[in-house]
């Protein structure tokens, strides 16, 4: 193992590239996972930021790929992370169009379960600049346990409860990243925090490790620090993880 990039007592970021370090991660040894895996989206096409066209480029990492290497990615960095994986863990994988039909395979090629696909839709996406086809407003949520006869924990009470005493339904509606979670830097598909304060509510207790192999701004950990789990992050981008690094270090004070 190559030394953590930054630590505390319940954290811990590395820089470097999951699918060589995750090699070295002790088998059945993560409760649960939460990945935002490159969606190979960026094509030299256009978005709208801001109200003004601007590039939908993400960077090299989410460049597009041919169909049978975007497949072979997931299947590599799946199969890894089911290894380290515990025996009742589970795993959480976010996607859009680009992605999640690759990564849906892949997960139940590496031997998962899939229980629930969740539907993330935004209230309020940025528009469709072309007007030839619908606006994106969604993403996808696979949640998966190890395998069909794991016992895999679902805090089904405390959902029911937020839902305001009905079972809460897999279409999750919310904003995007407000801006006050950018704080300290910006990450091009940073996740809101609610929505990972929901995914690690329903699916861990307190004291569970939690790992998330493509951390970016470090949303999944700053989450963990609020609800007061473990967790590791990695990501091969210095910028990013830096960024995640001061979100870790701003959540730990605030709990203070």
């Amino acid at each position: 193992m190559i030394d953590a990039f930054f630590r505390d007592a319940d954290s811990a970021l590395y820089l470097a590239d999951s699918l060589k370090l995750l090699k070295n991660f002790p088998a059945e040894s993560v409760d649960v996972i939460f990945a935002d895996p490159p969606y190979f989206l960026s094509n030299g096409g256009r978005t709208c930021k801001g109200g003004k066209a601007a590039p939908v480029d993400k960077g090299d990492w989410d460049k597009a790929a041919t169909p049978d290497a975007k497949h072979a990615f997931n299947r590599r960095w799946l199969k890894l992370c089911r290894k380290i994986l515990k025996p009742n863990g589970t795993i959480w994988v976010s996607g859009t169009l680009h992605n999640i039909y690759s990564v849906g395979m892949a997960v139940e090629q590496a031997g998962f379960k899939i229980m629930n696909n969740i539907t993330w839709q935004k209230t309020n996406p940025p528009p469709n600049l072309s007007c030839r086809y619908f606006t994106h407003s969604t993403e996808t949520l696979l949640w998966a346990k190890k395998d069909a006869k794991a016992k895999h924990y679902f805090n089904y009470a405390l959902m029911k409860e937020l839902n305001g005493g009905k079972q809460m339904k897999d279409v999750w509606t919310g904003a995007l990243t407000p801006q006050r979670e950018k704080t300290f830097g910006k990450h091009p598909t940073q996740k809101p925090l609610y929505l990972l304060e929901r995914i690690l509510s329903a699916s861990t207790q307190e004291g569970d490790l939690v790992l998330d192999p493509f951390c970016g701004s470090g949303t999944t950990g700053v989450a963990c620090k609020i609800l007061g789990r473990k967790f590791i992050g990695i990501d091969n981008d210095a910028a990013f993880i830096a960024l995640a690094k001061e979100r870790l270090i701003h959540a730990r004070e605030q709990k203070l």
